[in-house]
């Protein structure tokens, strides 16, 4: 029986632990970091961000802290893996909370005096309103970004990471499942997302409720949608939901997606309403055969750049530049888009325990957007499809 699945505290003490060897090989006294995303990876807390500001701290020794609004504090006591909670009462507030922030970093040793440390970004992003002082203000010296090295240490991930993804991607393949069984003509977009994944999300409940945790601010469980993406607006590859009615004969692009402690998977399937029509048929098979140059291309050793290199010489070969709309992939962990991209301009090397998802598209205005997309690992002898939703045309027709 299932009991357990999340990332252990070994292993978050163990990602502090690198980060703190950099800084130290660095010089800096310690680092600040203000990303949501970067607190959940290293602290195993997951939050809402608002105008209020946060911050994960951690010095040269290893000391780890969290700063927080007082409505916070026994949220962050409860479930950040941390040495200790810093709070302020409220923002705006009087003194200002990056005063309390400047406290605590001197408190910590991690600056002051001139001492040079690292930031994820130079003060609290200005989001919801915020306004506050840059952490170079306050302190008298820039902060060295620290950004680069976190991003490097998150792309590559571990087999506990791996797993958290694996059981993502079993809950996706179900809300798309779901959403593909009750799609009809007459229907609406909204109807039908709203029941497969209501549906997808009370069996997850059912199966692992007592553990489940989605730990984003995207996802409380699986998630079926095909976000406008229905006839000729599935040829605009980022559509927005309209509650489209169904019609014989439309391209669908369908999504099942979902999150696990925070770890997102992606999966999309392009479906069409009735039997394809020969311009429907050719594009899916060029779609198929896109991805599959993706998938060849895809190992360790390789560049990014050099996948996505290969995938535009197929639309090049074929006279489908024209179609073209946006690179081949993107890495995917915590973030459902993450670094590095599957694009002619990332060098970035590919390394085992890199993950990806693999969705070159083709949109034609008139007759629809065709696209897959698939989550990769990438392995020591090549990749593994995560995904395991049939890509076959036959299995994702739908009867009129």
């Amino acid at each position: 029986m299932l009991t357990s699945i999340r990332i252990s505290e070994a292993e978050y003490r163990s990602r502090c632990a690198r980060l703190q060897e950099y800084l130290r090989a660095q010089g800096l006294a310690g680092g600040v970091l203000f990303d949501s995303y970067y607190i959940l990876y290293y602290t195993g807390f997951a939050f809402m961000p608002t105008e209020r500001p946060m911050a994960f701290v951690l010095n040269a020794e290893g000391e780890t802290a969290l700063f927080v609004p007082r409505l916070e504090l026994e949220h962050a006591q409860a479930n950040a893996l941390v040495g200790r909670v810093a709070f302020y009462p409220e923002y705006p507030a009087d003194p200002h909370p990056m005063e309390t922030l400047r406290q605590l970093l001197a408190d910590m040793g991690v600056a002051g005096q001139g001492a040079a440390f690292g930031a994820d970004q130079d003060g609290y992003p200005w989001i919801l309103g915020y306004r506050g002082p840059a952490l170079s203000e306050l302190m008298g010296i820039r902060p060295a970004r620290l950004i680069q090295e976190i991003e490097d240490q998150m792309a590559v991930k571990t087999p506990a990471e791996v797993g958290l993804i694996r059981e993502a991607v079993r809950w996706g393949n179900l809300s798309l499942t779901l959403l593909q069984r009750y799609t009809r003509v007459g229907a609406t977009e909204n109807e039908v997302s709203l029941r497969a994944s209501a549906e997808a999300t009370l069996a997850l409940f059912d199966a692992i409720g007592p553990i489940y945790r989605p730990q984003s601010l995207i996802y409380g469980g699986p998630s079926a949608n095909y976000r406008g993406q229905i006839g000729r607006n599935a040829a605009i590859p980022h559509a927005l939901a309209n509650n489209i009615t169904f019609r014989a004969g439309d391209v669908l692009g369908g999504s099942g997606d979902c999150a696990a402690w925070g770890y997102c998977s992606e999966l999309e399937r392009t479906m069409i309403l009735g039997p394809a029509s020969d311009a429907q048929r050719q594009m899916f098979e060029h779609m198929l055969a896109l991805q599959e140059t993706a998938l060849a291309a895809l190992r360790p050793g390789v560049r990014c750049c050099d996948v996505d290199r290969e995938v535009r010489g197929y639309y090049q070969a074929h006279d489908l530049v024209g179609y073209w709309k946006h690179h081949t992939g993107h890495a995917i962990g915590l973030r459902f888009h993450e670094g590095p991209f599957l694009d002619i301009a990332d060098t970035t090397e590919i390394r085992p325990g890199m993950l990806f998802t693999i969705e070159p598209g083709l949109y034609i205005a008139g007759l629809g957007g065709f696209r897959h997309s698939d989550t990769v690992l990438v392995t020591e002898e090549g990749n593994e499809i995560l995904t395991y939703y049939p890509r076959d045309l036959e299995s994702l027709t739908l009867p009129v």
